[in-house]
């Protein structure tokens, strides 16, 4: 999509690896100026980080569960970049715990980065944009917003939460002309991803098991939500929003069937 977000600038919270960096690198060849808030190793990075690795235009320092730090990283993007028009929410974390080890604080954390921190940035980016910019806010919830893994308490309330965040932001700012929607992304081959399936004793066996559970036969890549991004941001999407949409390889279009009957 060339050409489709020119002379606009957005936003990618989480830009600096994985999903977020994919999503960086597919606006700004759309045009986008675009414009990375990350944290760094569980602390906000104590200078900027050059962005050449996501093909974006800067990279300061955000925690996005602190509204101190939204204020000041989207009053710079103001100040030295101008009104941004376009708002990834796509920075986010996984805690894994049974309920009974799942301590406040873990669950704490995570809804506030995942949860909290796309209404604090929705909060302090939107009094910035402008309708003849054709604002939109794009949220990365995830499948298990629909439906869950073993011990995945926290992150699924959280991602079902931004969900339905997404659809009040839809009802709330379309009078204003913002259109917000979210991408629901299935099993996605990012680093992250990547060191999990390392540390399994076959890593060749998971990657088949994994494909054999997807219509498509395989699973996706960072660029496949990008790409999906950037259309949500663009004018060929102008008469939508407040929609969820699911990209996982047709993975919960498929029902589930015994070991025995899977060929």
């Amino acid at each position: 999509m060339t050409g489709a977000l020119q002379d606009r600038v957005a936003i990618v919270t989480g830009g600096a690896q994985g999903i977020g960096r994919a999503i960086s690198r597919c606006m700004t060849a759309a045009g986008a100026t675009t414009v990375i808030g990350d944290i760094v190793a569980g602390d906000v990075v104590a200078g900027d980080i050059p962005a050449t690795v996501s093909d974006a235009a800067a990279q300061f320092p955000l925690d996005v569960s602190d509204e101190r730090s939204v204020e000041t990283f989207v009053q710079r993007v103001v100040e030295e970049y101008g009104a941004p028009a376009i708002l990834v929410n796509n920075a986010g974390i996984m805690t894994e715990s049974a309920i009974a080890d799942l301590t406040v604080e873990d669950w704490d954390r995570t809804l506030n980065v995942n949860l909290r921190g796309p209404l604090l940035m929705a909060k302090h980016v939107v009094p910035h944009m402008r309708t003849d910019d054709r604002p939109a806010i794009v949220n990365i919830g995830s499948l298990e917003g629909f439906a869950g893994n073993p011990h995945h308490a926290a992150y699924i309330a959280s991602k079902a939460g931004l969900h339905g965040l997404t659809l009040s932001l839809a009802i709330d700012l379309g009078p204003q002309g913002i259109r917000a929607n979210a991408i629901a992304p299935g099993w996605i081959d990012t680093d992250l991803n990547k060191r999990y399936l390392d540390d399994l004793p076959d890593r060749g066996e998971a990657y088949r098991q994994l494909g054999r559970i997807h219509p498509l036969g395989h699973i996706g890549d960072p660029g496949d939500v990008a790409n999906v991004a950037v259309w949500l941001a663009s004018d060929a999407a102008r008469f939508v929003t407040g929609q969820i949409i699911k990209v996982e390889g047709g993975r919960t279009a498929k029902l589930p069937l015994p070991a025995v009957f899977n060929v």
